[in-house]
């Protein structure tokens, strides 16, 4: 199966709809992009989950090591991981609350996609969360 992003009328009612988006491989470093795309989301009203094993916080917010280990309610899980994570990430996609999965430009992972598309996810990649908000919101 090859993947397709949503159309732009379910990309708006995604974002429209969402309070809670879990960035997986947010770090708290101010130069990378994971951290200046989330900062401007949260800016835009978002609450930001970190996730990344290897900080406490980040955009005042509490980190978790895994998507598994958040107690809130999810509504998009933003990745910023290299593709070949793609496929593990979604395996713990599909224990949460969440049904939308989000990889920012540049990922795609067609393992990761028909995973999740079996599993009733809405899934986007190869877009940036930031420029779909900016264009549609």
């Amino acid at each position: 199966m090859s993947w397709e992003n949503p159309s732009n009328e379910t990309l708006k009612h995604v974002l429209e709809t969402a309070h809670t988006i879990a960035v997986v491989g947010l770090s708290d470093n101010p130069d990378k992009t994971a951290f200046q795309i989330s900062k401007i989301m949260q800016e835009n009203g978002y609450r930001i989950i970190p996730v990344n094993p290897n900080v406490e916080e980040v955009l005042g917010e509490k980190a978790y090591p895994t998507l598994t280990d958040i107690p809130d309610n999810i509504d998009i899980i933003n990745v910023f991981r290299r593709p070949e994570h793609l496929p593990d990430i979604a395996k713990e996609a599909a224990q949460t609350d969440c049904s939308v999965f989000w990889a920012q430009q540049g990922i795609i992972s067609e393992e990761a996609y028909d995973y999740l598309k079996e599993r009733d996810f809405t899934v986007m990649m190869d877009l940036c969360i930031k420029v779909v908000h900016s264009v549609l919101i």
